[in-house]
């Protein structure tokens, strides 16, 4: 299970999509097309550090969950999220209740609410190496974990006081917001060249 396999509709998709119907709809829709915008960087930004050392089904099937709990993740109103909302948080079953990722959520929203529009989208994608230089992945095995790109976006964020995000939450990032094109191949769901 490492090449591009045939989902129940015939279409050729990356293999780890292939397990639930909500990775299907994630992989198809969502997964390495671009993403823009201060708040819905944010969004993937704290759901990647939410998703550290979890499935990212896990967090997938708890979204609506934590854009419930997070105000939509709208950085100017997480920013003012006091104690009593992280201790609300912690007693929310719809989201991932993990104190030091609850806190970095709200300490990032601060960080982000003093920077200029646009200025995250600005930094994410002056990360984003050019799709003609990267080789198109055959197999899952091809597919890196970390970058050198990715521990660069890593340092940079951590530099301007955003936590939670080493280098391999980065890669996630870069992959989910389309920094990179991870489909594989022979997927039907890859970009165009």
């Amino acid at each position: 299970m490492t090449e591009a396999l045939a989902g129940q509709d015939g279409a050729l998709r990356c293999p780890w999509a292939l397990s639930t119907e909500d990775y299907v709809a994630y992989h198809d829709e969502e997964w390495g097309r671009p993403v823009h915008g201060d708040d819905v960087l944010y969004e993937r930004l704290c759901l990647e550090a939410f998703q550290s050392g979890l499935s990212w089904i896990t967090i997938l099937r708890r979204r609506e969950g934590f854009r419930a709990a997070f105000a939509g993740f709208e950085i100017a109103k997480v920013a003012t999220f006091t104690d009593a909302d992280k201790e609300r948080l912690l007693l929310d079953p719809g989201i991932i209740r993990n104190r030091a990722k609850i806190e970095a959520t709200v300490a990032n929203a601060r960080v982000l609410a003093d920077w200029a529009p646009g200025e995250l989208d600005e930094l994410i994608w002056s990360f984003a190496p050019a799709l003609a230089t990267r080789p198109v992945p055959k197999r899952l095995a091809e597919v890196p974990a970390v970058t050198d790109e990715s521990t660069a976006l890593s340092k940079a964020l951590k530099k301007r006081g955003i936590r939670f995000v080493g280098p391999t939450t980065a890669y996630a990032l870069m992959q989910a917001c389309g920094l990179v094109d991870d489909h594989l191949a022979d997927c039907a769901f890859r970009s165009a060249p």
